[in-house]
């Protein structure tokens, strides 16, 4: 089996620094250019290869990765993130151990918060477990996306109308397909800046957004999600909004998702 690093960036100029900051191997690096630069031609028949498009959104970034992929097993990446020496071994012995996986989700660390470590359980991966996952997390056969017709929802991500959410939409929309998923405890890479500052934003459009990503993600359970939520987070929001308020936008960035989607305009 051969692994693949799919990594989303944005106005890169060149590949090789990128790559050796990244420490990867092979890979396909998507690079959305929004600003008027030079970019680097690709080599089509590299291994490493560096695909530029005149667009922006992260799951049409992903999803251009997926579709232009080489590989049996696909990696998500971000550009600010470098990986451990071993991390193809480390991902191919976890397949092999794993036959039956589609999906495996490894450890991540983040260099922001060292001392931070998600404890998720080793093995298989609930609908709900899965809500503690982040995309730099996800590896998968490609062969298992393709072959069910699963793309990144790109509505949802950075560049998109909801900003997040869109490893958590792709996921259970596996699940629904009835792909398997664990979770595999080693490390295979460390991200170098904090993945979110969304836990500052108390807004009503914040909660109006996780709210619409709750009904994408499953229009049966959403209310338990939000409500969830609501009790889990509270120690985040309790000094800028209450429970209701939070509660209120939240059922109601669900309610105009699903008008929106109800009248053909999303």
């Amino acid at each position: 089996m051969k692994c693949e690093v799919l990594v989303s960036t944005m106005n890169q100029e060149k590949k090789d620094k990128l790559i050796r900051d990244m420490d990867i191997n092979d890979c396909i690096i998507i690079n959305q250019i929004t600003k008027n630069i030079k970019f680097q031609k690709d080599d089509l028949n590299s291994n490493q290869r560096f695909l530029s498009f005149r667009e922006k959104g992260l799951s049409r970034s992903r999803n251009k990765a997926i579709q232009n992929s080489r590989a049996d097993i696909c990696i998500i990446a971000d550009d600010d993130m470098y990986y451990e020496k071993e991390y193809e071994k480390i991902i191919l012995n976890a397949y092999k151990k794993i036959s039956d996986a589609d999906i495996i989700a490894f450890e991540v660390a983040n260099e922001a918060k060292p001392n931070r470590v998600k404890k998720i359980k080793s093995g298989k991966i609930s609908y709900l477990q899965s809500m503690r996952l982040s995309s730099v997390q996800i590896t998968f056969k490609r062969k298992s996306i393709i072959n069910n017709k699963i793309t990144l929802d790109e509505e949802f991500g950075t560049g998109s109308t909801y900003y997040w959410g869109e490893e958590n939409i792709f996921l259970f929309d596996c699940l629904r397909k009835g792909l398997k998923l664990y979770y595999f405890p080693k490390k295979i890479a460390t991200l170098r800046i904090s993945e979110s500052s969304w836990n500052k934003d108390n807004t009503p459009e914040h909660y109006q957004i996780q709210g619409a990503i709750y009904y994408r993600m499953s229009k049966k359970m959403y209310p338990i999600l939000i409500l969830q939520f609501v009790i889990r987070k509270r120690s985040i929001y309790k000094k800028d909004m209450s429970m209701f308020q939070v509660l209120k936008n939240m059922f109601t960035g669900a309610r105009k998702y699903k008008s929106r989607k109800a009248k053909g305009s999303v």
